[in-house]
């Protein structure tokens, strides 16, 4: 199977389970760690504007930045896109193995990336992704902890492209409305 390439510009739906479908989040210190290795290897080349992390899967909505978005500090190579992926990966793998006395994959081999070519399709997405919990049967979208729901309907500090998923639904009223109807 030919993987997606990662564009420079370019929106995708970027997710992955567990090898086996086994969790992936073993307990509950394991979800900001992840969080923490999004923000040091996937922000710096990437704007996230919906994630849902679930025990055994996660979801991102990522675009990717134009080469004149990066800081200068990040190396142009022909696997910039990739190599922090590889990078998030392998290292969340190797401390899950080593906390939980764990080898070998953690991850199913490859992540799934779909590109999104059009708003509609993006604003489904983002839909899709933050209702997740409620999807799986997990918990309500509306407090689970580990979705960027939260962060975009808040006024703190975010690493989510806030501004950008409220302007793709015109106001985060109408945000708030569109998920509480399509969750139903």
């Amino acid at each position: 199977m030919k993987l997606t390439r990662l564009e420079p510009g370019g929106y995708y739906h970027y997710f992955n389970r567990g090898n086996n479908k086994e969790n992936i989040f073993k307990s509950e210190e394991n979800y900001p760690y992840f969080l923490f290795l999004v923000s040091k290897y996937i922000i710096p080349i990437a704007e996230i504007y919906s994630y849902c992390l679930l025990p055994n899967h996660f979801h991102f909505i990522i675009r990717i930045k134009e080469e004149f978005e990066l800081d200068k500090e990040i190396k142009i190579t022909s696997r910039w896109t990739f190599q922090p992926f590889s990078n998030l990966f392998n290292a969340y793998s190797k401390a899950i193995n080593k906390k939980y006395n764990r080898t070998g994959s953690l991850f199913q081999k490859h992540p799934k990336r779909i590109k999104i070519k059009d708003d509609t399709y993006l604003r489904n997405l983002i839909i899709y992704v933050n209702t997740n919990p409620d999807h799986h049967g997990i918990g309500n979208y509306q407090t689970y902890k580990y979705s960027s729901y939260s962060s975009i309907i808040s006024k703190t500090e975010t690493l989510i492209s806030r501004e950008k998923v409220i302007d793709l639904f015109d106001d985060l009223d109408n945000f708030k409305t569109i998920l509480r109807m399509k969750k139903d």
